[in-house]
């Protein structure tokens, strides 16, 4: 004997059998998420926005490094030679003596001319830098659009689950009756039979329609990066014409405004600033290079058979310091540095291809986006026009199978279709107010609704 729990669900007062129950969560969530609850999450749980970050954080080593490379270096070194066999001597003849030398010394490089290639290189990473960023932005925009597709695939699934649940209802209340007329023998056991039958498949839908939301569920506790789904719920945006946006008359005003501010466009557009500076570096191998040296140094010598002063006082004997000015003038590097200029532009041109591309891209996209939404729009005005109609039919068609003027058949299809109007009808708004959101998303404003 089945189990049987009676449910409220929008007004309606259904019984329901245990199995079918099942399927809603068991556990009260504590926390109803909201879509910008949801996103805000996703964004700051991702792993892969993680791994951007860590990339923008690598660039940011960089710049310093570039920055750091006008600083003087230091250096220090301590050398050990032992040398036997014959040698010269001060008497200009050859002996076998046995030589070991110590020696100690510090010094330094400072750059003063590079043919403008740290200032360079330092402007370089300062793009890369910033490109690194806007990247990390693209990549946070991208799952919020997961997260927000993945919403309303929650919200459509909600619809169907209650109409289906719906029509569970109005179904049992028909057997009901019919088991009642049936009783008075105003209705045939073929009836009543058929009557079951249509419940049975409306349990049924109810069920696949219950596995499908919980599916939906999944999907969006996943991009969360939440490790179950259990107890997860959303809140349900209360849907009025205040919610819906107007769509712009033309989407090249989109496309417009998207170009000042999509973190794509900016990104490729400071890479291609980057492959100048990439030219500019490699043309710095053609100018001469000026350098600072310096440094201080000593060294202790012993030679077999000669007597020599202590460690400390050669030490303080044999200090010397130097300073000096290195100049690099290039002449012939088997146009090595010809092929590097050549190769740099090639990827400036290959950079403003990928910009354009880039460019084309977001396009069609908003054109995609843009007639959704026209479309979407049309969607949502004939649903409102057939819902209604619908729900005329079945109030018509309701009273006249309970005047016995309309059989159980014409009931359950005006009833089926006034159930799929309805669904028809919040699911177009859903998606109507979701295309619309996305084309303000574009414009720069917050995925929200």
């Amino acid at each position: 004997m089945k189990q049987i729990y009676k449910i409220k669900v929008q007004g309606w007062v259904k019984v329901l059998p245990f199995y079918l129950f099942t399927l809603l969560p068991l556990n009260a969530q504590s926390k109803h998420w909201t879509l910008r609850q949801c996103t805000e999450y996703a964004v700051s749980h991702n792993i892969q926005i993680k791994q951007r970050d860590n990339q923008r954080i690598q660039r940011e080593i960089q710049l310093s490094t570039a920055k750091n490379s006008r600083l003087p270096d230091l250096s220090g070194s301590v050398s050990e030679r032992f040398s036997f066999g014959r040698g010269l001597t001060v008497d200009n003849t050859y002996t076998n003596r046995s030589t070991s030398s110590t020696s100690f010394s510090i010094g330094t490089n400072v750059p003063l001319f590079t043919g403008f290639k740290i200032p360079n290189n330092i402007k370089l990473n300062q793009l890369n830098l910033e490109a690194a960023t806007q990247d990390l932005e693209k990549a946070k925009n991208d799952i919020r659009m997961q997260v927000a597709k993945a919403f309303v695939q929650i919200l459509y699934d909600m619809e169907i689950a209650d109409v289906a649940v719906r029509q569970v209802e109005i179904d049992s209340m028909q057997v009901a009756r019919l088991e009642r007329f049936l009783e008075n023998g105003k209705a045939s056991g073929a009836d009543v039979s058929q009557q079951k039958a249509t419940l049975a498949q409306s349990q049924l839908t109810a069920t696949q329609a219950q596995n499908n939301l919980h599916l939906a569920l999944l999907v969006l506790t996943q991009l969360l990066e939440l490790p179950t789904p259990e107890g997860f719920s959303i809140v349900r945006p209360n849907l009025n014409n205040q919610n819906i946006l107007n769509i712009p008359s033309d989407p090249n005003i989109i496309y417009q405004e998207a170009l000042l501010f999509k973190p794509e466009v900016k990104a490729e557009q400071l890479r291609l600033d980057a492959s100048e500076k990439n030219i500019k570096i490699a043309q710095a191998a053609l100018y001469p290079t000026l350098s600072l040296t310096g440094g201080l140094q000593s060294n202790y010598n012993t030679i077999s058979g000669v007597p020599s002063d202590g460690f400390f006082s050669q030490l303080k004997n044999n200090f010397s310091q130097y300073i000096g000015l290195s100049l690099n003038v290039p002449i012939f590097n088997r146009f090595s540095t010809r092929n590097s200029i050549r190769s740099a532009r090639i990827d400036r041109e290959n950079q403003q291809l990928q910009l354009d591309n880039i460019k084309k891209t977001l396009y069609k996209e908003i054109q995609q986006v843009y007639y959704n939404a026209v479309a979407a729009q049309a969607k949502y005005e004939s649903s409102e026009v057939a819902r209604q109609s619908s729900e005329d039919a079945f109030t018509l068609t309701q009273a006249k199978y309970e005047n016995g003027k309309a059989n159980i058949t014409e009931f359950n299809e005006a009833k089926n279709r006034y159930l799929k109007a309805e669904s028809d009808l919040v699911q177009a708004r859903y998606e109507y107010l979701y295309q619309t959101s996305l084309l303000d998303f574009y414009r720069g404003k917050e995925l929200n609704f």
